[in-house]
């Protein structure tokens, strides 16, 4: 599964480094179910927000 530059910053500065593999396992098969095949930006903050509503 392919990550856009942001995503993937993202997912490094608001993750901590020891749970990060298992997270981005979630987003990707959020986004395999979605029909992507591309993590954006936009998308990677949906999936967080899911994953940890405020």
């Amino acid at each position: 599964m392919q990550w856009n530059d942001d995503a993937q910053a993202s997912l490094k500065k608001d993750v901590p480094f020891f749970v990060r593999p298992a997270v981005r396992k979630r987003v990707e098969a959020m986004a395999r179910d979605a029909g992507l095949d591309e993590i954006s930006q936009v998308f990677y903050q949906e999936a967080r927000d899911q994953m940890a509503p405020k």
